[in-house]
């Protein structure tokens, strides 16, 4: 007999084991709000419980401790050794737990609260539980554009950059809603503010309207840069004159160092002719000179 009993036990766990992913309703993605909004924890059954003898019990899996997020138990929130950090910010509604929804509504979002959930119940005959990924965003600046440079046929270069994004967005290159321009160099980078992101395009003098749009999930900013036939003509002349006044500029740098290392040479010849006239002043200014002209005066007179 306690054969047969353990028997059924071993099935009926293994039983309540595989069919454990089909009690809950499966939220579609996983959940992310961002950092200062409130979020919904969706936790649901496909039976109805009995608010009387269930117990509910949220708690972070993804942590040694299993911190405690909220306990439902007697018919009431028992949240006595909740974690300081969600003190006053959880939420589980009374009135929905009768009909299987035990969803836990965050309050204030902080970037701490991303990691992963685990949604408990135990009632009277079951005992289940699921897990719940949630993810904190956070919007960064606004996205600027620049003018990167240009080529000999008047093709345009824009650069559209942002930071401070996590996770990481994704950078649109629009004409329109529906018309999208690929990127030509994309570049990522990750520090302690989050991530930064830059792109390039080249565009068209037809392309008169390009829009820059950085987007992480729901939650988008967008800049915007008009362009104009003169600008595009501008730049046209600006690629023909470049090489001119590269050559002109280097003829002149030549032009100038030429004349000043001739400059150089006549200050230091004048510098020489001055030290030769000194040197000649002090000789004549000596006793020598005039001690040999007394002696020869003397000999002629005798």
């Amino acid at each position: 007999m306690k054969f047969i009993c353990l028997t059924v036990l071993i099935i009926s766990g293994a039983t309540d084991s595989r069919s454990e992913d089909h009690n809950f309703v499966r939220p579609a993605d996983p959940v992310f709000a961002l950092a200062g909004e409130d979020v919904i924890l969706p936790c649901s059954v496909k039976f109805n419980l009995n608010p009387v003898d269930t117990r509910v019990e949220w708690f972070r899996s993804d942590r040694n401790d299993s911190e405690l997020v909220h306990l439902y138990e007697d018919h009431d929130d028992r949240n006595t050794n909740q974690s300081q950090s969600y003190r006053g910010r959880t939420k589980l509604n009374h009135e929905e737990l009768q009909k299987g929804n035990v969803s836990l509504k965050l309050s204030s979002v902080q970037a701490s609260d991303e990691g992963r959930y685990k949604c408990s119940i135990q009632s009277e005959y079951r005992s289940i539980e699921t897990t719940v990924n949630f993810t904190v965003g956070v919007v960064g600046r606004p996205p600027v554009i620049t003018v990167d440079g240009f080529d000999y046929i008047g093709l345009l270069r824009l650069q559209c950059e942002s930071e401070g994004w996590y996770p990481e967005p994704v950078l649109e290159w629009m004409l329109t809603e529906t018309t999208f321009l690929s990127s030509e160099t994309a570049e990522t980078r990750r520090n302690e503010n989050g991530f930064s992101v830059k792109h390039t395009v080249t565009v068209y003098e037809k392309h008169r309207k390009i829009h820059c749009r950085i987007r992480l999930k729901n939650h988008k900013l967008e800049t915007l840069i008009i362009t104009s036939s003169n600008m595009f003509q501008l730049w046209r002349k600006s690629a023909i004159q470049f090489p001119v006044i590269v050559v002109l500029g280097g003829f002149n740098v030549v032009l100038i160092a030429v004349i000043i290392h001739k400059y150089i040479g006549h200050r230091k010849l004048k510098t020489e002719n001055r030290k030769i006239h000194h040197e000649l002043d002090e000789l004549l200014q000596s006793q020598k000179i005039p001690k040999v002209i007394t002696h020869l005066e003397t000999d002629m007179g005798e």
